[in-house]
């Protein structure tokens, strides 16, 4: 018989023998996950004799892991901006520099408008919703993807979140004119697919191979979405009201001209922890 600690011990000396940059956090969240147990509990139990199964269960995500699926899709779950998140095959997984949209956003409406209406564009977990809401209490935001798949992810991390009250999700291609009905926005934030068509075959195996392309195909110059969102989407700001966009690398100059010529003023971005310009503003 094996503790947890010895099953925790075993998945982690895999997962450095494979070059698994967190290894220790991950076997963490493997063997939490096989038990069933949240990271707090699994730490307090660490002592406690399990079961053989228990060690067969790890052994089997921990060769998951080997194998290059990402530990969020093998888990279930990820965390963004401090809150838990569904995850699923059918959205990407959050990433750190997203979370540069939510402060850009918090930034412009702490104290200013406190009660605005938020639009989040290619919405795909809900986590830039969530996390928005979670930050300004007053906010009323809708959340929007073309993927009925998707809107079932936000819808379940918007309940799990208790943001239900003031947050809706709603199905529709960023890339045509939205919906009839919807009514203005004081913000638009929206993280679109941006990787360029020819690029997307160069993506990390982890990336390539288990994340929605649909989610990160950007088009033929990876800005398709940028372009559409400008075109299409910018009617229902109000006036004075704010365009957020994440930006892949080496597209922020295209992105500010786009949004200069598409009448938006004022526009600035924000860089990332590593110095990329990853956040463009535009206001009306």
């Amino acid at each position: 018989m094996k503790t947890y600690n010895d099953i925790y011990l075993q998945a982690r000396n895999a997962l450095r023998e494979h070059g698994i940059e967190g290894y220790s956090l991950e076997a963490r969240l493997l063997v939490a996950t096989a038990a069933g147990k949240t990271a707090q509990e699994l730490l307090r139990d660490l002592s406690l004799y399990t079961t053989p199964e228990m060690a067969a269960k790890v052994a089997a995500l921990t060769e998951r892991r080997i194998a290059g699926e990402p530990v969020a899709y093998i888990t279930g779950a990820w965390e963004f901006y401090g809150l838990p998140m569904i995850i699923t095959t059918d959205v990407l997984i959050p990433r750190m520099d997203t979370e540069l949209l939510v402060d850009a956003a918090k930034e412009l409406l702490n104290g200013r408008k406190m009660d605005a209406r938020v639009l989040d564009l290619c919405c795909g977990s809900g986590c830039i919703t969530c996390a928005v809401g979670h930050e300004l209490p007053a906010t009323r935001l809708v959340a929007v993807d073309i993927s009925a798949k998707a809107l079932e992810i936000c819808r379940k991390n918007i309940a799990a979140n208790r943001l239900s009250s003031r947050a809706i999700c709603m199905q529709a291609d960023a890339t045509t004119s939205p919906p009839l009905s919807m009514g203005q926005f004081d913000m638009i934030i929206s993280n679109p697919p941006y990787i360029r068509s020819a690029d997307m075959q160069k993506l990390d195996a982890s990336v390539r191979d288990f994340e929605p392309s649909w989610a990160l195909d950007g088009g033929k110059d990876g800005l398709k979405f940028y372009k559409s969102i400008i075109k299409y989407w910018k009617a229902l700001l109000r006036p004075g009201g704010y365009l957020l966009f994440e930006v892949g690398e080496g597209q922020a100059e295209s992105v500010k001209e786009m949004m200069l010529t598409g009448g938006f003023r004022a526009v600035s971005s924000k860089f990332d922890t590593i110095g990329v310009e990853r956040v463009i503003i535009g206001k009306m």
